[in-house]
């Protein structure tokens, strides 16, 4: 008996369309099956292959547990926003908007002539204002939030206003910036409008910074780590260069704890969650400053080893941190100035990758070591980031491998700080032996040094213990025209 494919499959999409046999019920005695495939994005191209490769094997799920009794909802959407549909507009001279809604007819056509059972009911589309209106409400949530450590948990912003004004910023706990004031109820109350919402803006969720972006001056915006493949776009293959700009960000850091003690409540395969704890990534260890007298400053870096500190022989910054324009000497300028055009045009996804290659510039100017009062020369080095910590490193070649290749490469000093370390061919990081060269530390175990070192750090008002993470807050500027409108306005350069 022939298979009629273009008659029958015609007839039965129509009966599923007419009879809305895919439209999932809101209630149900059955129970309930949630099968969600990644939406995708309206190019002016139509399905590529890898569209309907996943989505058939969904398609399949859904049926299955269809007729095993489940009430499924099997939902398709559009993410229908971004630089792909506002490049296609600019290329063929058409409104994002046109193209878009066109595009996804040719998606939804292509979709219904596979035959798939999506509740349609239920469409989605990112550049609806009917759906992006629940973007910028949880956006306007997250701006009109800060993240409380004593209840562990986000709280309206009013809350942390109601207790300076009632205590000042006495024993606040909060997840914040740095760089946060020491104030009175009296001293809050006395501070203008704009200098408190300057302060408010460090403890808010959705905050702005000045952040190090993958910039494509020929697209005009800010593109993705993925989007940047040997340092040009993907799409156009316009050079990228990293540069610093006004970015939002969203403070997810703030829930890294909760994140780590969730993990230990999912059923999730143990690879999968060992994955996820190296992303969050905790670290124990101590903030170090290594005061820069000339500038009245300090370079304050992030370290899990603060009991290598007398192994310290330089110390290493991101070629992008905002003290190398003021540290580089005029002899060295030529150098890093090259140096630091260099590394611009390279991602950071290929500076955490290229492990083989060694290269840095010498600023020409001197740290004093936190402790010792010792001159420590100032590096600058790709393999550090300016995202990363404090886009700064204590480099220790005694017990980095990273900093032995580098000290080795331009002969810089390589100091032993254990009884017990091998260093004649590579870095030895063990923490067995006592301690040798390093001053009122010499004989300590490790146990016994490291709280000797936090401790003398703070009486010199120069170090603190400290928990640190892996992860980064999100940047999530990254639309230039065609994506849902950030819903602030701006006075006096702050946003409300």
């Amino acid at each position: 008996m022939e298979y009629n494919h273009k008659s029958l499959e015609k007839k039965w999409q129509k009966f599923w369309a007419d009879h809305q046999t895919y439209k999932t019920s809101d209630t149900h005695q059955k129970p309930k099956y949630y099968v969600l495939d990644m939406f995708p994005y309206p190019s002016g191209a139509g399905l590529h292959v890898g569209h309907p490769l996943g989505y058939i094997a969904s398609d399949i799920f859904s049926r299955y547990k269809r007729l095993k009794g489940f009430n499924v909802l099997h939902p398709m959407g559009y993410d229908s926003f971004g630089l792909p549909a506002e490049q296609y507009a600019i290329q063929t001279g058409q409104h994002p908007a046109v193209t878009t809604e066109v595009n996804i007819n040719r998606y939804r056509e292509q979709m219904d002539n596979i035959g798939f059972s999506y509740d349609w009911s239920r469409e989605v589309r990112t550049s609806d204002p009917s759906y992006y209106k629940w973007t910028q409400w949880i956006f306007m949530r997250l701006f009109d939030s800060w993240y409380n450590k004593e209840s562990e948990k986000a709280e309206p912003i009013e809350t942390l206003i109601a207790r300076f004004v009632a205590s000042g910023s006495t024993g606040i706990s909060a997840v914040s910036d740095e760089d946060v004031l020491e104030f009175s109820a009296d001293e809050w109350k006395s501070l203008d409008e704009e200098k408190q919402q300057r302060e408010l803006l460090k403890y808010r969720i959705a905050y702005l910074r000045e952040s190090t972006v993958n910039w494509c001056a020929a697209l005009g915006t800010v593109l993705a780590n993925d989007e940047v493949i040997n340092g040009v776009s993907e799409r156009g293959g316009y050079p990228v260069e990293q540069k610093k700009m006004m970015q939002w960000s969203m403070r997810i850091t703030a829930y890294a704890d909760r994140l780590l003690k969730g993990l230990d409540t999912i059923d999730w395969p143990e690879p999968l969650v060992e994955m996820q704890r190296n992303w969050i990534g905790k670290s124990v260890g101590a903030s170090v400053k290594f005061p820069v007298p000339q500038l009245n400053t300090a370079i304050e870096v992030f370290t899990t080893r603060v009991d290598t500190i007398y192994g310290v022989s330089f110390v290493v910054l991101a070629p992008e941190h905002e003290l190398v324009a003021a540290l580089t000497t005029p002899e060295q300028q030529t150098e890093v100035d090259a140096y630091i055009e260099k590394t611009s045009k390279k991602s950071e996804l290929d500076r955490m990758a290229d492990t083989k290659t060694v290269s840095g510039a010498f600023t020409g100017s001197y740290a004093k070591h936190p402790i010792s009062g010792q001159d420590v020369q100032i590096w600058i080095a790709d393999y550090v980031l300016a995202g990363y910590g404090t886009g700064a490193v204590m480099a220790v070649p005694s017990g980095d491998q990273r900093d032995y290749v580098f000290a080795k490469h331009f002969t810089l000093p390589i100091i032993p700080i254990s009884d017990t370390q091998n260093i004649e061919e590579v870095a030895d990081p063990n923490k067995d032996g006592k301690y040798i060269n390093s001053d009122f530390i010499n004989g300590m175990t490790y146990q016994e040094a490291v709280p000797a070192l936090i401790a003398k750090l703070e009486e010199l008002k120069l170090g603190k213990a400290k928990i640190n993470f892996r992860m980064r807050d999100a940047i999530f500027g990254r639309q230039r025209y065609w994506g849902e409108p950030v819903p602030v306005y701006f006075k006096n350069g702050l946003p409300y």
